[in-house]
């Protein structure tokens, strides 16, 4: 099981940006998706997080300037970023709480995987 994000880059203040996050491998079913940042010098924060059945919770900092959405067909989370400011700039983190199948086709409990960041620059 791994996650591929993409979608981060160079924008100016107010600016937009989407990321997107996909899921892939042996899936019985995904929990929790969401996405993390990490500016430089600081630990890994939350942005936003969204269940199946579509419950969402975002930081203060991303309250009405940020959207999450998932596609569950696709395995996938999105974030759309609207009125960037600098103090939005870090590596960004997908993250999803996913039940695997084993190679005997036995299920696991749910466990935390990680994409392998993506970098948005907000600066002009």
């Amino acid at each position: 099981v791994q996650l591929q994000a993409s979608g981060g880059g160079l924008v100016q203040p107010g600016g937009s940006l989407i990321l997107s996050c996909e899921a892939s491998g042996r899936i019985f079913e995904i929990h929790s998706m969401g996405w993390f940042r990490q500016a430089p010098g600081a630990e890994r924060e939350l942005v936003a997080t969204v269940t199946p059945g579509g419950t969402i919770t975002y930081a203060d900092s991303a309250k009405g300037r940020f959207t999450i959405s998932r596609d569950n067909d696709k395995n996938a989370v999105y974030l759309r970023m609207n009125s960037l400011k600098a103090e939005d700039t870090g590596v960004y983190f997908c993250n999803a709480a996913i039940r695997r199948y084993y190679d005997d086709d036995s299920v696991g409990p749910p466990r935390d995987y990680w994409g392998q960041g993506t970098q948005v620059t907000v600066s002009s």
